[in-house]
C-alpha cells in the first residue's frame, strides 16, 4: 500500500494506492467518516461487479448501502442525470452524513461528486476510480461538475472528497482503447511538470502498454503526486498555477463538444489537444519542434490520436474554445509550453494561428 497525501488544511485528504485489497476501503471510509451511517455507491453497468465489492467492503465496517446505477457515457454527464440522483438520495431520505461513493471512471466521479457537492449543499464524497485516467486525473483535486450542451464541464464546483482508494487490480479488465485514453493524461504530467517522468514514459512505452504491475504503480503514484502538489497550490484556481494542469484541455474540450462528446474518449481529445498546443507554441514561437515530435511519437506509440478531424468545422471549434473557462472576454488563452516539464498561460492567442493549429494533419 501506498500513499499520497493532499495536504489542504481542513480538507486534506489521502489518495491510497494498492492492489487486491478492495476489503481495505471499508476502515479507511470508516475512519475518515466516523458520523456516518449511510453510503450511497453511485456506479454504472460496466463495473457493477466493483460496486457491489465496495458495498461489501462498507457494509464490514458498519455503513448501511445502497447503490445508485446510472447510464453508460459522457453523454449521461447531465444536470437531468445529477436529476436522477437527487432524487434516489432523496428516496434514500440521506441526510448531510451521507457518504457518496463514487465507483467508476470520469464520468462518474464527476456525476456522483456534483451530486455530493449539491444535495443538501454538500454530501461527504469518496472517490473509487476504476479508469486509469480517473485514477491519474478526476479522482484527485476536487472538481466535480456535468456538461451543458454548449460546453464541457460548464456546470460545477470544488467538492474535496474525504478520501480515494486507488485498487490497481480494477484495471485488469479494463478495455485497451479506455486504458489507452487514461495514458494521455499521464503523459501530460510529463510535458507540464516533469522532464524526467516523460522521459520514463519514453524508455518504458512496453511494460506501460502490457500493464505491467510496477510501471503501472509507478505512473499513477507520480501522476497524483505531480496533480496533489498543484492542487496544494491552488486548489480553486485563483492564482493561475492549477491552469497548468489544463494542458491541452482548451482544444481537447473544443473538440469534445463538437464531436458531440462521443467521437472521442476524454483522453484522445486530450492527446490531440496537447499536440495542438505544443504545435501553437511552436508558431509563437516558443520552444523547438522536437518537443511536439516527442509527444507526438509517445501518443502514437499509446495509440492516440495527435490531430482535429478533418470533419470538424474550425469555426465551431473556436467558438467553443471563445467559451472555455480560461478565456477573457471571448479571448482566446492556452497554456503552452516553454520546455519540456514547464508550461506558462498565454493571454490573446491570435485566432489565424489556432487556425494553421487546426488544418494541420
Amino acid at each position: 500500500m501506498e500513499t499520497v497525501h493532499v495536504n489542504l488544511g481542513p480538507r486534506s485528504y489521502d489518495i491510497v494506492l494498492t492492489t487486491a485489497d478492495v476489503a481495505g476501503l471499508g476502515p479507511l471510509a470508516r475512519n475518515r467518516l466516523s458520523a456516518s451511517s449511510l453510503a450511497v455507491v453511485v456506479t454504472d453497468a460496466n463495473v457493477a461487479a466493483q460496486g457491489e465489492a465496495v458495498q461489501a467492503a462498507l457494509a464490514q465496517s458498519g455503513f448501511r448501502t445502497a447503490a445508485i446505477t446510472i447510464p453508460l457515457g459522457e453523454a449521461q454527464k447531465s444536470v437531468d442525470t445529477t436529476c436522477r440522483i437527487y432524487d434516489a438520495l432523496a428516496e434514500l431520505a440521506a441526510d448531510r452524513q451521507t457518504v457518496v461513493v463514487a465507483v467508476g471512471g470520469g464520468v462518474t466521479g464527476d456525476l456522483a461528486g456534483f451530486a455530493a457537492a449539491t444535495y443538501n449543499r454538500g454530501l461527504p464524497l469518496l472517490m473509487v476510480p476504476t479508469t486509469l485516467l480517473a485514477m491519474v486525473d478526476s479522482s484527485v483535486g476536487g472538481k466535480v461538475g456535468v456538461n451543458h450542451p454548449r460546453g464541457k464541464n460548464l456546470i460545477g464546483a470544488f467538492h474535496q472528497p474525504a478520501g480515494v482508494w486507488i485498487d490497481t487490480e480494477f484495471l485488469n479488465t479494463l478495455p485497451d482503447r479506455e486504458y489507452r485514453s487514461g495514458l494521455a493524461e499521464v503523459v501530460k504530467y510529463g510535458v507540464i511538470l516533469d522532464a524526467e517522468f516523460f522521459e520514463y514514459l519514453e524508455a518504458h512505452r512496453e511494460p506501460i502498454l502490457a500493464r505491467d504491475p510496477v510501471a503501472l504503480r509507478h505512473i499513477i503514484a507520480r501522476s497524483c503526486r505531480l496533480k496533489a502538489d498543484v492542487v496544494e497550490e491552488d486548489e480553486r484556481e485563483e492564482t493561475g498555477l492549477r491552469a497548468m494542469l489544463n494542458y491541452g484541455h482548451t482544444f481537447a474540450h473544443a473538440f469534445e463538444t463538437v464531436g458531440g462528446y462521443g467521437a472521442w474518449l476524454h483522453g484522445e481529445a486530450v492527446a490531440a489537444g496537447m499536440v495542438c498546443a505544443s504545435r501553437l507554441a511552436e508558431k509563437i514561437p516558443l520552444i523547438e519542434p522536437t518537443i511536439t515530435e516527442r509527444q507526438i511519437q509517445l501518443l502514437q506509440a499509446f495509440g492516440l490520436p495527435t490531430a482535429s478531424q478533418p470533419a470538424w468545422s474550425a469555426d465551431a471549434l473556436i467558438e467553443v474554445m471563445r467559451r472555455d473557462k480560461k478565456a477573457k472576454a471571448g479571448k482566446l488563452r492556452f497554456i503552452l509550453p516553454t520546455r519540456l516539464g514547464r508550461v506558462s498561460l498565454f493571454d490573446d492567442v491570435p485566432e489565424s494561428l489556432v487556425r494553421e493549429v487546426l488544418a494541420t494533419p
